[in-house]
């Protein structure tokens, strides 16, 4: 046990919106920093309880050289430093890890995570190589050059999930059922006006890129893409001879999330809800043989378990970060753990793929989903660049 909580109702996430959409000119730290302040004032949040910040961000913006300091000084809480971590679509699990066991250490009492990443207009970086023919350097797209070649498997992410395919026999129309069944989750938390969203959902004020005149609002998830039979029965492979299309992956997006992790009884003190507790349990990490990076999730959540003393027969909901359908697949092969139980009310796969937030929206969404239920045991799942995954338990009593 971690001995970490984090407060029920103290977090928030944006909508997400598709690359190139509403937020793709917006700095995603100076974003995320008027959206956290926002969402902590709302809240009645006392901010000089923070003594630990951690920000989550993968595609470089300006200034992230300064990292969370600045993110913080923006917030107007320049006595709060702390870490900036970087760990591709893990980032979120990753630094719930690293709060919660500086709080379990006594080295912080109350931590805030910043996740933060605009996959819009990502950085084209330059790297000067002297001894090059004619001085000449590399230049690299940061998002698409990444997505398209891991330096060490020398795959792109898409030949990820055909190995995993190929290793699970996993055909296309197999991907395509679950794919139109996490869009039918998703639905779900639409219902009734997006009553399950507004539960954790703020809105990202639109501006021009000097954030000095609001222009806009974003209060609704942008950009997600239909899914019915009929559709998915048009496409074909992205590569040749494969069966992922684009209809069984995810898309790029932007977005930021944020939330606190404490102790029980700083938690207890500012929860919305006295009655729901929300516990983490444990962690695990996993990397499986290069070029699978969707087999990844299972061995993490299992280490998660592990850890937290429990089995995957303990665990009521499971949300997972699925880039694409054959992930959540893999995951029901390897553990067990019936399909069309995990990702109630949404996942990455329909509504995009910020990076850094990504995980961290699942978790919220995962204890909202215990909470509704009365309570009970989550895991949250996550595969990362270089075949890897990170994985969160955690125990929401009450609700």
């Amino acid at each position: 046990m971690t001995r970490a909580f984090i407060p029920y109702g103290i977090y928030w996430s944006t909508p997400f919106a598709k690359w190139q959409g509403p937020i793709s000119h917006l700095n995603s730290l100076k974003l995320a920093a008027n959206v956290g302040k926002a969402a902590l004032d709302a809240k009645c949040f006392p901010m000089e309880r923070i003594d630990l910040g951690i920000l989550g961000v993968t595609n470089p913006q300006h200034g992230v050289f300064y990292g969370l300091p600045w993110v913080t000084g923006m917030m107007g809480i320049d006595h709060v430093a702390g870490p900036t971590v970087q760990q591709a679509c893990a980032t979120s699990a990753r630094s719930l890890q690293m709060a919660a066991a500086q709080v379990a250490d006594g080295s912080a009492q109350c931590a805030l995570l910043i996740m933060a990443d605009r996959c819009s207009n990502g950085p084209i970086v330059y790297y000067p190589d002297p001894s090059a023919p004619g001085g000449t350097g590399i230049t690299e797209r940061w998002v698409l050059d990444n997505f398209a070649m891991d330096p060490y498997a020398r795959n792109a992410m898409i030949d990820t999930a055909e190995n995993v395919a190929a290793k699970f026999s996993i055909g296309m129309a197999q991907q395509h059922e679950v794919a139109i069944a996490r869009y039918v989750q998703y639905q779900q938390a639409l219902a009734n006006d997006r009553a399950f969203q507004r539960r954790y959902m703020v809105d990202a004020p639109i501006t021009d890129s000097g954030f000095r005149k609001q222009t806009g609002t974003l209060s609704a998830d942008d950009g997600i893409f239909a899914t019915t039979a009929e559709g998915l029965a048009k496409l074909k492979p992205v590569k040749p001879g494969g069966t992922v299309t684009f209809g069984s992956q995810t898309h790029p997006a932007d977005g930021n999330a944020g939330v606190i992790v404490t102790t029980r009884e700083q938690a207890d003190e500012v929860s919305l809800d006295k009655a729901i507790v929300v516990e983490l349990l444990g962690f695990g990490q996993a990397r499986v043989e290069k070029g699978h990076m969707p087999m990844a999730v299972a061995p993490a959540v299992m280490a998660a378990l592990k850890n937290a003393r429990l089995e995957i027969k303990d665990v009521d909901a499971i949300k997972t970060h699925n880039p694409f359908a054959v992930n959540d697949i893999a995951f029901s092969i390897e553990t067990g753990f019936p399909l069309e139980k995990m990702n109630n009310y949404g996942c990455s796969l329909i509504w995009g793929h910020p990076q850094g937030p990504t995980g961290l929206r699942s978790v919220i969404e995962l204890i909202e989903e215990l909470a509704l239920r009365g309570g009970g045991v989550g895991a949250f799942g996550g595969c990362a660049a270089g075949d890897s995954a990170v994985a969160v338990v955690l125990r929401v009593s009450g609700g």
